[in-house]
């Protein structure tokens, strides 16, 4: 049985400040007036927008529906709606993608492109399209906002698994819940008030067009990914021969436990390219 209850519980009221004053110190060293942020209806954007929103510095938030589920268009406007209401700050743009995407998608089908490899590969390249189009458009607005772009992902997206788009939204200026774990996540939002339809929703990237969660993609739920982080950490595991030894050395840990550990350090390993910065060929 997975032991998911290792951590000790943070001190909410003072992360949420933290992390606001961490914020405001970076805009403003960096010479920029606030910040861009994209909603997916999610958790994730959710408590980073509501983050950029209590720094009192101006914050365009952009909706950027690309074939989006009604439900996910549904709580990212509520959620946006919410934000303007409650800050003066907040300024709301809807672009929609949808159109552009199309055309990216069948400029790709008419080159050939896309001729050689499975549907469900094709499937897997149009959605890292979805997140790469919405980048350029935070980075259009921010560009002509003199602001910065804040990122959504969490621990165990940007640094655990690499569950994210290589210059989609892994392309951020800030990373405001980089260090916290998707519970974490879940406890900063109900500290911020966020609304209880997103604290609800299964966490999903919105970018699958029949509606997969990423429980689906990993194969394990952000519990169970939680356990396996820790679990790597406090036992310093670094290389794949440690892992595949676990079930001969810890015999405690049980058959989905093992399951779990690989779900997330083949993840770990083959998506080090996604976290690390481009390699340099240094002439010697």
């Amino acid at each position: 049985m997975l032991n998911l209850n290792t951590k000790t519980e943070l001190d909410y009221p003072h992360v949420k400040q933290y992390l606001v004053n961490w914020l405001t110190d970076y805009a403003l060293k960096s010479r920029q007036a606030g910040y861009v942020i994209g909603v997916s209806g999610g958790i994730d954007s959710a408590v980073c927008s509501s983050l950029c929103a209590h720094t009192g510095l101006p914050l365009i938030v952009l909706i950027m529906p690309i074939h989006q589920e009604s439900e996910q268009l549904q709580r990212s406007l509520e959620h946006v709606a919410w934000l303007c209401d409650k800050f003066s700050n907040v300024t709301a743009i809807t672009i929609d993608l949808t159109s552009l995407y199309e055309q990216q998608v069948a400029l790709l089908e008419k080159s050939g492109a896309l001729n050689n490899i499975t549907p469900e590969e094709q499937f897997l390249v149009t959605a890292n399209i979805r997140s790469r189009l919405r980048m350029v458009t935070l980075y259009g607005v921010a560009g002509a906002n003199k602001s910065l772009v804040c990122g959504t992902g969490n621990k165990i997206e940007d640094y655990g698994v690499g569950f994210f788009t290589k210059f989609g939204d892994g392309g951020v200026d800030v990373s405001p819940i980089g260090d916290l774990v998707k519970s974490e996540v879940y406890a900063l939002g109900r500290e911020l008030g966020v609304n209880e339809a997103i604290l609800q929703a299964r966490p999903t990237d919105g970018l699958w067009s029949d509606g997969r969660t990423d429980e689906d993609q990993i194969g394990a739920s952000y519990d169970e990914l939680e356990w396996a982080l820790d679990y790597c950490e406090r036992h310093q595991i670094k290389s794949n021969e440690e892992v595949k030894s676990i079930g001969l050395l810890d015999k405690d840990l049980s058959a989905r436990e093992q399951v779990v550990l690989n779900i997330y350090w083949s993840r770990h390993i083959a998506n080090q390219h996604k976290m690390n910065l481009p390699p340099v060929a240094y002439l010697k």
